[in-house]
């Protein structure tokens, strides 16, 4: 098994990737939103800009 972000072949200890610095850029890439599911879901396509809105933080 190859690593998913190298190539190089993986270790068992970080499995599926070769290293912790592979590991830790796979979650980074998690965290900051790299990473997305597209939604099916009618309503979010129906209205994208309040999908945007609500996800916004909002001052107290």
């Amino acid at each position: 098994m190859s690593c998913p972000i190298c190539g190089a072949e993986a270790l068992r200890a970080f499995r599926p990737f070769c290293s912790k610095r592979c590991s830790d850029i796979d979650l980074a890439k998690w965290l900051n939103g790299s990473y997305s599911v597209p939604s099916q879901r009618e309503e979010d396509a129906e209205f994208p800009d309040e999908a945007a809105e609500s996800q916004q933080p909002r001052p107290h």
